[in-house]
């Protein structure tokens, strides 16, 4: 229980908070209250701090980690028994960072969202704790809250409600305050709820232990909790800090700012004897530092170098200023001082007459401020100057504004050149084979491309002998700037002559010619000219009588030469054939003369009966067969030939008849 004076000393602390009264205050009033917290049940009475709270002499968030359970706790802060099943049993608890069992619990992550939390599923005696820590180096008389986030798991059927009685004891066992948090009943949705109270130390006490028991035997299902967050710190008067040039508790500043900065704080009911240190964190909070001499309630800082530096003032009494266990902290006064913005000026630069000018600067200022020469003006991030002139020479500065009102300023100097004005020459004609001579001016260096077909690609006047009509271009420089201008060189294809493949015919038949030609603007014909149907067309037909050679010329109207070629016709003589002769010896038919066959030097004859056996066979045509057989005569009767002319034009067969 909460003596007497304790309860009053809260009374009065409350009461100053919200009223300015003097320490008259009737007691009757008090008296008045007293009677009223003796008459209502403790839980009732009991409440977390509503002043201003210390750093943590005890502080238990179960940690984090990418696991799904944490870390088991010592046997002497819990008398619960681990297990890294998601689902404890009775008695059992778990550490992890999300409760999976939505048929029966809520699913929940810890208190913060990012860590783990203890789940407990309550055993069934009472005398078991969740949770128990022994405190030391606490100043006597001084106000600590002892608080924890709980939450009622159970989504139906809480046979046994959640009960759980914070004590505070001394270290031999005698119980200095206890505080319970009722029943905690079903919820509609999975909430956190902080619970606990706050109590000041007796003379004398500076360790504690701290416990968090259940009151109710568990059941099934009931009794079913998360923990997070336990938490054992001072608790003192409302203390409030700002700047006091601007009210606010943020200040931004640019780099470079010589000013100081009054930082000032605000106390309801401070403690008498009251003493109080400013502290600085230049690491987002994560520690602070007593800063040596800031010990009144207000404090003149000042910061030029860019950072973030959070400040806070901390109050106790006198004694007791020192101890980190027994002051209590004011909000966090946060002053930035943000880097000079650097314009970060871009060009592009060296620019040449009837070019764009293109500034740039860094993205993301508030405003910007161009100037420069022949009245330029902007307000963009990067303007454009269209068309250069010389007049566009000289500075071009710009002055940026950040967000946070600071200000950068940057220049560049812009020189504009005098572009030189490139001539390739008049477009030109050659036939192929032959150069094209190149004049190029207006620079003092010159480069063509393509440069494969020239002598020399870096010279004004080079010799071009390309394959094919090409677009050289030509770029000149003064160096500074350059210009490009380009020239045409039409190349007249060369004439060509393709008059065909040799070909063979027999006498009396047509051939047609198979000619072929290439070039830019050629023309053709075919001599001998009466010999074919058309001298001027590419494939006319002939009936030449002997052999002959017959040539296509094919000639550029550009004056790029003549080509010929020659193809040659191999006319072979008509072969007559008798079918019937009279080997008698009377000087009339005694021999099978063949027609012309004398003019096939390779031909071949085969005479045979009709028994298939060859009686007469020769190769070429050196005499006319006499009717015998290896000087044997032959009967009168049909015979067979076969002529293999060696022509691949067709070979000519049938009969023949002897008479006798």
């Amino acid at each position: 229980m909460k003596s007497t004076e304790d309860a009053l000393l809260v009374f009065r602390w409350k009461l100053r908070r919200r009223w300015p009264v003097s320490p008259s205050f009737p007691q009757t009033v008090a008296l008045f209250v007293l009677c009223l917290l003796h008459g209502l049940p403790e839980s009732s009475r009991a409440q977390l701090c509503e002043g201003s709270l210390g750093d943590p002499v005890v502080k238990l968030d179960f940690g984090s980690g990418n696991s799904t359970h944490g870390v088991a706790l010592g046997s002497d802060i819990t008398s619960y028994a681990w297990t890294n099943a998601d689902f404890p049993s009775d008695g059992y608890y778990t550490v992890e960072s999300r409760t999976n069992t939505p048929t029966t619990w809520w699913t929940t992550t810890d208190h913060t969202g990012g860590g783990y939390m203890m789940v407990v599923n309550a055993s069934f005696s009472i005398t078991d704790y969740f949770y128990k820590n022994t405190v030391r180096d606490l100043c006597p008389g001084t106000t600590y809250e002892f608080a924890a986030w709980i939450m009622n798991l159970l989504r139906y059927s809480d046979n046994s409600t959640p009960n759980i009685t914070f004590t505070i004891e001394t270290p031999g066992g005698i119980i200095l305050r206890t505080y319970s948090t009722g029943d905690i009943p079903l919820q509609s949705s999975a909430r956190w709820k902080q619970y606990g109270f706050f109590f000041t130390t007796p003379e004398n006490i500076t360790e504690v232990v701290i416990r968090m028991r259940n009151n109710k035997a568990g059941a099934a299902p009931g009794n079913d909790i998360a923990l997070d967050d336990i938490t054992f710190r001072p608790c003192g008067p409302e203390i409030s800090a700002y700047i006091r040039s601007s009210g606010e508790i943020t200040q931004v500043i640019c780099e470079g700012d010589t000013t100081g900065y009054t930082l000032s704080g605000e106390i309801e009911s401070p403690f008498e004897n009251a003493a109080y240190q400013w502290q600085i964190s230049d690491d987002g909070g994560t520690t602070f530092t007593d800063i040596p001499g800031a010990v009144q309630l207000t404090y003149v800082c000042h910061h030029s170098e860019p950072g973030t530096y959070l400040y806070r003032l901390l109050t106790a009494t006198s004694e007791n200023i020192a101890s980190s266990s027994c002051r209590t902290g004011s909000n966090v006064v946060t002053l930035t001082v943000e880097q000079t913005p650097l314009p970060d000026i871009s060009s592009n630069h060296p620019a040449c007459t009837g070019d764009d000018l293109h500034l740039t600067a860094a993205a993301g200022a508030s405003s910007y401020f161009w100037t420069g020469p022949a009245n330029f003006s902007s307000s963009l991030a990067a303007p454009v100057l269209a068309n250069l002139t010389a007049i566009n020479n000289g500075f071009y500065r710009l002055t940026l504004i950040s967000d946070a009102g600071c200000t950068g300023k940057d220049s560049v100097y812009i020189e504009v050149n005098e572009r030189p004005v490139a001539y390739a020459g008049e477009d030109t004609d050659i036939c192929e084979g032959t150069a094209a001579f190149l004049n190029g001016t207006g620079g003092e260096t010159y480069l063509w491309t393509p440069g494969v077909s020239l002598n020399d690609s870096t010279i004004s006047t080079p010799v071009a002998k390309p394959a094919d009509s090409t677009l050289f271009a030509l770029t000149v420089s003064n160096g500074r700037c350059s210009d490009t201008d380009s020239v045409y060189v039409n190349v007249w294809k060369a004439p060509a002559s393709d008059a065909g493949v040799d070909q063979k015919i027999y006498e009396g038949t047509t051939v047609q010619l198979n000619g072929k030609s290439s070039g830019t603007d050629v023309m053709y014909y075919w001599t001998p000219g009466n010999l074919v149907s058309d001298p001027n067309i590419l494939k006319p037909e002939a009936s030449p009588t002997e052999d002959i050679s017959f040539t296509l010329h094919v000639v550029s109207a550009h004056g790029c030469g003549e080509a010929t070629d020659e193809v040659f016709i191999r006319v072979y003589k008509k072969v007559s054939i008798p079918n019937v002769f009279s080997p008698n010896g009377d000087g009339i038919n005694d021999a099978w003369e063949i027609e012309n066959l004398d003019t096939y030097p390779e031909a071949d004859l085969i005479v045979f009966n009709r028994y298939g056996q060859t009686v007469f066979s020769s190769n070429g045509y050196t005499a006319a067969w006499d009717g015998k057989t290896s000087g044997t005569t032959l009967p009168s009767g049909t015979y067979f030939y076969e002529i293999d002319l060696k022509t691949g034009l067709g070979n000519p067969s049938g009969w023949v008849v002897i008479l006798r």
